[in-house]
């Protein structure tokens, strides 16, 4: 198992660079991260693009390569939620568990497996181990955290509400940690809608059988809602947006004080703020843009399968015409462009999802200021060429 990089860190530094890096965005970021050309004004977000989680990731993902060579590599799935950047790692020859064409149970000891930055779950991890797969492990360290208190949760007889996307990645690895215990239980919610109707079954019970049916997915094995209900602890996906977890976190407590009074709280509930600090950076400097900046609309780049992008743009969306493109390519003219419409759900792994396109999205005959942002698994080349089209544009408006 390498968890701490594969000591190739300096002879890969030269292809990352070279695959991810934009010298335009840093003359942007030099020039207090405002770019013109003509009457088009774009203000850059003082935080955004890669993290150093997806950054750590995509990094051992080329010493990996490098380090074996001639051997077989796998992901479990992709490693961050940017295509881009998986697609160069397709080209490299890593191999992606999550095709329908692979085979997890039939990788034996000369295979290398990636874990993502979003980690996998105690069952995949004990199968590749069993295997004798070499293990390259490049889950978040914000992840790890969440990790860290839910198994608190567990082992002291508290049941995991986790606030997050029940087909996600990473939530479903947080959601199998508390399987270690013999006790351990989880519930995913996805939103305050979600939350509204665990707090309502806290205070008042209620079926246990609508209740589980409208939770099937988000149980643990054996959950049983009035038993597993009486003591709970907040968790959270990393990229969730922090305004609402935190109302969860005061609807959750809010519900245990009607059920059960004021006295003796602190041992029926418990909450940790385990957003990643990259991610609340994002969101905070998005919000710092949309107070301090005149903008007529604003462009969020990322994969559309981006949890934290999506949020990003969610944001946005409350101020001012917002776009979520996952690359340049969504600029299809000065005219036309080309997104993925805000809130439209997580998609299920492997689907589609279907764009929007939108017309007349830019103001015509006077200056336009553009507010841009990117999710934290965006490269700044991506950003780069959004402003090398945006450029483009500029030209063709006059």
């Amino acid at each position: 198992m390498f968890r701490k990089g594969l000591a190739l860190k300096k002879e890969v530094a030269g292809q990352l660079a070279a695959d991810y890096h934009s010298a335009l965005i840093d003359r942007i970021r030099a020039a207090d991260y405002q770019w013109h050309k003509e009457r088009l004004r774009v203000h850059l977000a003082r935080e955004f693009g890669f993290c150093y989680g997806v950054d750590r990731a995509v990094d051992y993902a080329y010493q990996t390569r490098r380090r074996f060579p001639e051997r077989p590599i796998y992901l479990t799935g992709e490693i961050i939620h940017n295509p881009q950047v998986n697609g160069r790692l397709r080209a490299a020859g890593i191999r992606f568990l999550s095709d329908p064409e692979e085979d997890l149970n039939s990788l034996g000891p000369d295979a290398v497996v990636i874990l993502p930055a979003f980690g996998v779950t105690i069952a995949t991890l004990t199968q590749l181990q069993r295997q004798g797969c070499t293990l390259v492990d490049t889950t978040c360290g914000s992840v790890l955290n969440v990790w860290k208190n839910v198994h608190r949760y567990a082992r002291d007889g508290y049941t995991a509400i986790i606030h997050g996307k029940v087909r996600h990645e990473e939530t479903q690895a947080t959601a199998s940690q508390v399987l270690q215990f013999p006790t351990g239980r989880s519930l995913v919610v996805l939103d305050r809608a979600e939350a509204g109707i665990v707090c309502d079954f806290i205070r008042h019970g209620g079926d246990e059988a609508l209740f589980s049916a409208r939770f099937a997915e988000a149980m643990s094995p054996g959950f049983v809602p009035h038993r597993d209900l009486q003591h709970v602890g907040l968790a959270n996906q990393t990229t969730m947006l922090m305004t609402e977890s935190l109302a969860i976190a005061e609807m959750l407590r809010q519900a245990m004080v009607d059920r059960y009074g004021d006295t003796g709280l602190d041992t029926r509930y418990r909450a940790f703020d385990t957003i990643c600090s990259a991610t609340q950076d994002r969101q905070d400097a998005i919000m710092a843009l949309l107070e301090d900046s005149d903008l007529d609309l604003m462009i969020v780049i990322g994969g559309y399968n981006s949890s934290n992008t999506r949020n990003l743009a969610r944001l946005a969306r409350q101020r001012v015409p917002t776009y979520h493109i996952a690359d340049a390519t969504g600029l299809m003219s000065s005219r036309e462009l080309r997104h993925r419409p805000v809130d439209t759900g997580q998609p299920a792994p492997g689907a589609v999802v279907a764009e929007a396109r939108t017309v007349d999205w830019l103001p015509g005959e006077r200056v336009v200021t553009i507010g841009l942002t990117a999710g934290a698994s965006t490269p700044d080349a991506i950003v780069g060429q959004v402003v090398e089209r945006l450029a483009m544009f500029a030209v063709e408006i006059g």
